[in-house]
């Protein structure tokens, strides 16, 4: 089976374009684990939230490298022994991308009650925004009557 990598086409939206993520959905390349949001917070804000109950902030990395946020979960085993009857709380490693537009910047990230938190910023280089050129006018030219000379 061919593998479709969408991750070019994120470079051109931000990061989050919605139909991108429908067609990496569709293909069914994108891992489940963990489950997250994106959610936009201000005009040129955004948050990704992960659920990753029963790891510490020790166990998690956040890396960025290029247009590439990395978040890398380590599952340390258990060692008091427990036998479980149930596990539905899953520890098991995982490595999640997401592919970040050139505009985006990582602000910082947080682990509060089982969630990460992973602050994102859009910020335009001043080369890039639009900018207003004023119109200079031309003085009128002094009219000569000819008639008074």
């Amino acid at each position: 089976m061919t593998n479709l990598d969408f991750s070019p086409l994120f470079r051109s939206t931000v990061g989050f374009d919605r139909m991108m993520r429908l067609l990496e959905s569709a293909t069914g390349d994108s891992p489940s684990y963990p489950p997250y949001n994106i959610e936009k917070t201000g005009d040129d804000a955004y948050r990704i939230t992960m659920a990753v109950a029963g790891f510490s902030a020790a166990d998690l990395e956040v890396v960025v490298r290029e247009n590439t946020l990395t978040v890398v979960g380590r599952g340390a085993p258990e060692t008091d022994g427990t036998k479980y009857l149930h596990r539905g709380i899953a520890r098991r490693a995982f490595e999640r991308r997401f592919e970040l537009a050139d505009s985006i910047k990582v602000v910082g990230s947080a682990l509060d009650n089982g969630l990460l938190h992973i602050e994102l910023k859009r910020e335009i280089p001043e080369s890039a925004k639009p900018r207003v050129i004023p119109i200079a006018a031309k003085a009128p030219q002094a009219y000569i009557d000819q008639k008074a000379a």
